[in-house]
């Protein structure tokens, strides 16, 4: 694109997870990540945690092979500009996008991402439910350290990955504006979303999230549900063993989420996803974001 053609946006949020959205069908925009940092910045830019890109599959190198299950890209990006492989409140977000410009019907569809197709379900009005795949427990020992306390970090991949802490008190994870020192680091060679978790009832807990590439968010898809499957593996239930789906809601800064482990290993997400705005950048401001 050239700094003189106007660049349309929306802007949408799940559980206050907030997320510019780019519609580039044909893959035809350049999005340098100092002009998705940019985009992001919430005092010199529009805001938001991240950037999703919607882009057709056909039209995208990374999702072409996906084009014959998902005719749509979810081409996310972190409010630092960096590629992520999954996003769970961006597909929720991603999904009321598509439904709200008449681009799917509203039912069930399939949303490609970095981290494979997933299978959603979205009504013309409230929740969005997302099929978010395995979870993946891996055996590598995590420690957290903050303030001088240190907790074991459960390892769980959701497609991108997590280090789950259960703490006392949310306010021992401090301010989050820096990455949580953990150690080894080579358990994470390309970073990771660290979740500090406090119990609040049986079948409820609350977290916070130091995502990768964002800071604090106020909640994270992926991370609620890497929660559900720590906390449900700590009080002692597998439904891959038991064959009982376990459901945990899961409480964030910006609402809550309902997560359901499945018997065969699927996790599903459901929670609102938004569409609050939608208009175009300047040229101007464009030209000098892409500069």
């Amino acid at each position: 694109m050239t700094s003189t053609q106007r660049l349309p946006f929306l802007k949408g949020h799940g559980t206050e997870n907030d997320f510019v959205i780019v519609p580039d069908p044909d893959g035809r925009r350049d999005l340098p990540a100092t002009a998705v940092a940019r985009i992001c910045d919430r005092r010199a830019g529009l805001g938001g945690d991240g950037l999703l890109r919607a882009v057709r599959s056909a039209a995208h190198p990374e999702a072409r092979a996906q084009a014959d299950e998902a005719e749509w890209f979810m081409d996310y990006r972190n409010g630092d500009g960096s590629i992520a492989e999954m996003c769970g409140n961006g597909v929720r977000v991603f999904a009321r996008y598509l439904l709200h410009a008449g681009l799917v019907e509203a039912g069930d569809l399939a949303i490609a991402t970095r981290a494979g197709v997933r299978r959603v379900h979205v009504a013309k009005t409230g929740d969005v439910t997302v099929s978010m795949g395995r979870a993946e427990l891996r055996e590598e020992s995590v420690v957290v350290t903050v303030d001088g306390r240190s907790w074991p970090a459960r390892n769980v991949n959701m497609g991108n990955p997590h280090a789950v802490a259960f703490v006392d008190d949310l306010a021992h994870a401090g301010d989050l504006l820096a990455v949580p020192p953990f150690s080894p680091a080579s358990v994470y060679p390309d970073g990771v979303n660290i979740e500090f978790v406090v119990d609040r009832g049986p079948g409820r807990v609350a977290m916070r999230v130091h995502e990768r590439g964002s800071g604090e968010t106020r909640s994270c898809g992926t991370g609620a549900c890497a929660v559900a499957v720590a906390t449900a593996r700590r009080d002692g239930a597998d439904p891959t063993q038991t064959g009982t789906p376990v459901t945990y809601t899961v409480d964030v800064l910006g609402g809550s989420l309902s997560i359901t482990e499945l018997p065969d290993g699927t996790v599903e997400m459901t929670g609102p996803a938004e569409i609050v705005a939608e208009g175009t950048f300047t040229p101007a401001w464009m030209g000098a974001a892409l500069a």
